[in-house]
């Protein structure tokens, strides 16, 4: 079912590289690729930069966005054809329309692997939060309802047997501000953002995500349902490209098996397209802090997609009937 961008925008406002991959039948094939300007989605950036979407024929153009919601909506309603993002209400609900299909695994976390952190204000940390411990009644900052934010903040939350109060603060920018001011006490995000943040001491870093969701998959690969459904070569190949991309952003970044020449590239690489706005020399150490790992061969963690879509029906995101085979099309990668 293909959406147009009303529909996908009501939908989404009512609730808070396996057999596939080879050799695509076609050349030249026109494709919109919807990206974030984050590290994070590094793995689409160099297997443009590198021709691994043109080898697999196809003529790749992004299309950015400054939130995930948006992202997903576009993809719902075919102004956009893959994209990268994390789970969310809106996204389940889209798929549970027949709108959209999660075809492939991005981020994700890992122990071992510096990722995500929990941030306190410096009012609240001085006030007593020095640890997730202490997050008992605090006010936790999400973008939405039924955000990623909002899994993470509840799983913390649950593993330390307290509970917290959460503030929907929409965008990125605006929690960034609220850590500052001290209306929030809390958040997660990745550590791109959270490691400069605690550097410049304007927050301070009390744990790590992954000690609360240790294998949590943290970003999907999705597209159109009908795009899965009936443009079986195209996802194919545009998985088979990602995939590509992947490995070599872990072996330059996050497995540093690349050797020094290789991750100097890879960084220069993404700066293309991740603080663009900085010069190399004070964008690079953001780019190298932002390096989790993307699965290889865009495997998909089943169990940790399980444990959201049961957290987002026990909260009442989503509608109790929505099942894994709507939110997921197993049959283009391995599943972990």
């Amino acid at each position: 079912m293909k959406f147009n961008r009303r529909q996908a925008l009501g939908v989404m406002g009512g609730t808070a590289a396996a057999s596939m991959i080879g050799a695509p039948a076609f050349a030249n094939t026109k494709v919109n690729v919807g990206a974030l300007r984050f590290t994070s989605h590094a793995a689409s950036f160099v297997a443009y930069e590198r021709g691994y979407f043109a080898e697999a024929g196809l003529d790749v153009e992004f299309k950015f966005f400054q939130a995930a919601q948006p992202m997903a909506i576009a993809i719902a309603s075919g102004d956009a054809d893959f994209g990268v993002t994390a789970v969310s209400g809106g996204l389940i609900s889209l798929a549970e329309k027949g709108a959209t299909k999660v075809i492939g695994g991005a981020l994700s976390e890992e122990p071992g692997i510096d990722g995500q952190k929990i941030l306190a204000s410096n009012k609240a940390f001085d006030a007593g939060l020095t640890d997730p411990s202490k997050l008992g009644g605090k006010m936790f900052g999400i973008s939405q309802a039924g955000s990623s934010f909002h899994y993470m903040g509840s799983k913390i939350a649950a593993g330390e047997g307290v509970s917290v109060n959460f503030k929907p603060l929409n965008t990125v920018g605006a929690i960034i501000g609220a850590m500052k001011s001290g209306d929030i006490d809390a958040w997660s995000i990745v550590p791109h953002i959270a490691k400069p943040l605690a550097g410049a001491g304007a927050v301070h870093i009390i744990g790590n995500v992954s000690d609360y969701l240790p294998n949590y998959q943290v970003t999907t690969v999705f597209t159109s349902a009908k795009n899965a459904a009936e443009e079986r070569a195209k996802s194919a190949a545009f998985l088979a490209a990602f995939s590509r991309g992947a490995d070599d952003f872990n072996a330059a970044l996050v497995d540093k098996t690349a050797g020094e020449d290789a991750a100097e590239d890879m960084v220069k690489l993404v700066h293309k397209y991740v603080y663009t706005d900085r010069e190399y020399a004070k964008a690079a150490p953001s780019i190298i802090n932002g390096a989790m790992r993307i699965n290889k061969g865009a495997a998909l963690n089943m169990a940790s997609l399980q444990d959201q879509l049961n957290w987002f029906k026990s909260e009442k995101l989503v509608k109790s009937n929505v099942s894994m085979d709507m939110l997921v099309d197993q049959s283009y990668v391995d599943v972990i």
